[in-house]
């Protein structure tokens, strides 16, 4: 995964990267979610899996467990490595709207891995409800404004929240943007398999069942599944 990649990733969430092997069968890529793992910096530096590795250190103010300042130190450290193709940094941070010292640190990060090679994924989440589709859209160009690929997962409560996701998906892909989109939540579910139809190039899954990171997760080998049945590739 670059800047400039085309194709569709199934990416494989763990805090744990020595569940690696477990995902090689069905993910293309690996998300090291370092705000749920122990000693993320040990663990990534011992990675010698065959996946390549998406990191995430995601702030307490959006729905992570990282409380401080200093996952950026470990985010900095982490693109370095040979492993890691993509680094999510929030968007809220990137423009400002975050916590106070939070923008010069992201936009630093973003700096240090454009410098290595590695994607830059913007990422919006909304643990509360689905805005309207034009509103959608306005959150994906920003976010790819500020990144290489612009992230966006809501919370979605009934069907027609699903709708307007893919159809921001698809605007938002027509007008040009590299975009990763999904609803979390019951409602919204199926659009983990389904947004890649209108355009996503990345959707998340645990490896096992019970392991989710995010509302309304398919395990790993069930998403690969219906991606497979729907032609995504």
């Amino acid at each position: 995964m670059d800047a400039d990649r085309d194709g569709f990733t199934l990416c494989a969430s763990t805090a744990d990267l020595s569940q690696e092997s477990a995902a090689r069968d069905h993910a293309d890529a690996v998300e090291f979610r370092m705000d749920l793992a122990d000693e993320p910096t040990g663990a990534l530096q011992s990675y010698d899996g065959d996946l390549p590795l998406i990191v995430t250190n995601r702030a307490s103010w959006e729905g992570g467990e990282a409380e401080d300042l200093g996952r950026y130190d470990e985010l900095t450290d982490a693109v370095a490595h040979d492993a890691v193709v993509a680094v999510d940094i929030e968007l809220a941070a990137l423009r400002g709207n975050a916590p106070d010292g939070e923008q010069p640190h992201a936009v630093a990060l973003r700096e240090t891995a454009r410098d290595e090679g590695v994607t830059v994924i913007a990422s919006v989440h909304d643990f509360e409800s689905t805005p309207e589709a034009d509103v959608l859209v306005e959150l994906l160009a920003d976010a790819a404004a500020e990144g290489d690929v612009a992230k966006l997962a809501t919370t979605a409560e009934v069907k027609a929240d699903a709708l307007a996701m893919l159809a921001a998906t698809h605007r938002a892909s027509e007008a040009g943007h590299d975009v990763a989109t999904m609803c979390m939540g019951e409602a919204g579910r199926h659009t983990r398999a389904v947004t890649p139809v209108y355009g996503s190039l990345i959707s998340y899954a645990p490896i096992h069942s019970g392991a989710a990171t995010a509302p309304g997760q398919y395990d790993l080998a069930t998403l690969r599944r219906l991606l497979d049945g729907l032609g995504v590739e």
